[in-house]
């Protein structure tokens, strides 16, 4: 989900899930292989970006922004006059609802889609699938014989066995980040970070000249930059540091984002998990 720039608008928006307006990413995609480089055989790729503009997909993006924008608006009225801690507290109930929405909308979509792309990996003897994206050589393209299983009506069903194993392993994020101090310093940074939206709400209004609207915007985004640098890099080097460890002693070719584990694959995120405690 995308959302406005805090130098588009001082209009409040609703907070993004955990950390992820700042270092969900940072956690595991900075740490990430962004090419992939071989030609192993049993390795396939599928583009979720082709899945995802499927009109199934569409349709259902299209529905959310309606709802999200309707959200937004009472999020808005709800919050006018009230102090920072009950703004908090209306925030979370907001996004929880939006989460509800969204997992109710995407969800069949989604497991109808790994339920295809699990049948054709499986179909064509392949270990692990991983996203196109991170690839730039090499793999099995599966992208069509997917979107044709897609476009059959009726349901899915996955193929029994579990897919071989495989030299390439991958983490699942969200294990990492409900680690204490995954949390601690997530929450520390967001309520930073609210702490900064608040005053630039105050200090920004609709006759701020531009030079000094800049200004104030440039301020923001350095101390919310510092502040992710002093709290969250180090989880960052520690994260890194631990994956490359566990991935060495596995002897695995690379280790991927669960993210961009599509199908298959070694999950070490135990492994790491325990590493990081």
């Amino acid at each position: 989900m995308h959302r406005k720039s805090e130098s588009s608008s001082r209009q409040a928006t609703l907070p993004r899930p955990a950390i992820a307006a700042a270092a969900a990413a940072a956690f595991l995609l900075a740490l990430t292989p962004q090419v992939l480089a071989t030609d192993i055989a049993d390795v396939g790729i599928v583009d979720q970006t082709a899945i995802g503009n499927l009109k199934q997909f569409q349709d259902a993006k299209a529905q959310f922004g309606s709802m999200q924008a309707q959200m937004q608006a009472q999020y808005q009225a709800a919050i006018k006059g009230k102090s920072a801690a009950d703004q908090q507290r209306i925030s979370q109930s907001f996004q929880g609802r939006l989460n509800a929405e969204q997992h109710a909308l995407f969800d069949p979509l989604i497991g109808r889609a790994n339920a295809a792309i699990a049948q054709v990996a499986a179909n064509k003897s392949l270990s692990v699938v991983v996203d196109k994206q991170i690839v730039i050589f090499g793999g099995l393209d599966i992208t069509k014989d997917v979107t044709d299983l897609l476009a059959e009506p009726g349901q899915i069903v996955p193929p029994v066995n579990t897919p071989p194993p495989s030299e390439i392993g991958y983490v699942d994020r969200s294990q990492i980040d409900a680690l204490p101090k995954m949390k601690a310093a997530s929450d520390q940074f967001v309520q930073f970070q609210n702490q900064l939206r608040s005053q630039l709400s105050a200090q920004v209004t609709p006759k701020t000249p531009a030079d000094q609207r800049q200004q104030i915007i440039s301020s923001y985004q350095k101390q919310l930059s510092d502040e992710r640098t002093k709290v969250l890099q180090p989880l960052v080097d520690q994260t890194d540091k631990a994956i490359t460890s566990v991935a060495k002693s596995k002897g695995l070719l690379l280790v991927v984002n669960g993210e961009s584990r599509v199908y298959g694959g070694t999950d070490v995120t135990a492994d790491v998990v325990k590493a990081l405690q």
